[in-house]
């Protein structure tokens, strides 16, 4: 029997995706500029993207974090960040593709940290990317392509949100926040170096249908479209960002929107945020 990692009982949050394909040894790193980079003169908070800048913020303002990812060792220099700043926290492995890990996830979750007030289900994906010039079309994708953008952008936060909700529900309260980005508002034409990201859009839908579901019983759901570059080793490194670094949004200030949604009051919540760079125009 596993015991309780959560020894001081604090207040759980969870961070689905708490990794990035963009840190310096991710998926989406290695194939932009064909080999891992140095991360050391970057600050803690932009490391990891999204996920670890949340992760993070979270740990500061007293919370245990659970750091949810596919492979534990992508997870492990976070960890340690997070540990190294006085925080707490536990790493879980979760594949969104299949319902039997993410039952086991959520089941070790409950039992070695405790039910979470707050889910950030940040998960990404990198399919379409990898596609040769010449092939942004629909007939390239194929349907293994899809089924994965599906998985994690539509059936995954479905699988999350059953295992998750019902806790929230009987207790009054809780908060869980998409991290989502612009492709979410609209469907657009597929750009070569782009992921397949049309299921975005049912990500946001799902959101919609979770708020009109659940905020009666106390529990705040909402959309953050990231609504641009999101500063990290392998996006900073960018020939366009090296050009125009004011593209690129710092992910602690990502982090802070999460939190300030999180400690809203009830009468006044946000469901949707739309986070963009001073230097671009919103996507619409």
């Amino acid at each position: 029997m596993s015991e309780n990692r959560n020894t001081h009982r604090k207040k759980v949050a969870v961070v689905v995706g708490a990794t990035s394909k963009w840190q310096s040894d991710g998926r989406n790193t290695k194939l932009a500029h064909g080999k891992a980079l140095d991360d050391s003169d970057l600050p803690l908070a932009a490391r990891w993207g999204v996920g670890g800048a949340v992760a993070q913020k979270f740990a500061r303002e007293g919370y245990f974090v659970v750091l949810t990812t596919r492979s534990a060792s992508n997870a492990r220099a976070l960890d340690a960040a997070i540990r190294e700043q006085g925080g707490d926290c536990m790493v879980v492995e979760l594949d969104l593709s299949s319902t039997d890990s993410v039952a086991a996830a959520f089941a070790t979750i409950r039992r070695e940290a405790g039910d979470p007030e707050v889910l950030v289900y940040n998960a990404g994906y990198l399919e379409g990317r990898d596609l040769p010039a010449g092939s942004e079309l629909i007939e390239f994708i194929s349907v293994e392509m899809f089924d994965t953008a599906q998985h994690i952008a539509s059936r995954g936060p479905f699988l999350v949100a059953k295992e998750v909700l019902p806790a929230m529900r009987k207790k009054g309260q809780g908060s869980f926040f998409f991290s989502n980005n612009q492709y979410s508002l609209r469907g657009r034409k597929r750009l070569h170096g782009e992921s397949l990201y049309y299921p975005r859009v049912m990500m946001r839908t799902l959101a919609q249908v979770l708020t009109e579901e659940y905020s009666e019983h106390g529990v705040h759901v909402a959309n953050v479209i990231i609504d641009g570059v999101i500063d990290s080793p392998g996006t900073r490194a960018l020939p366009m960002v090296q050009k125009q670094p004011d593209l690129i949004i710092n992910p602690e200030k990502i982090a802070e929107a999460f939190f300030y949604l999180h400690s809203q009051d009830r009468s006044c919540w946000t469901h949707e945020l739309q986070l963009t760079p001073f230097s671009t125009k919103p996507s619409w």
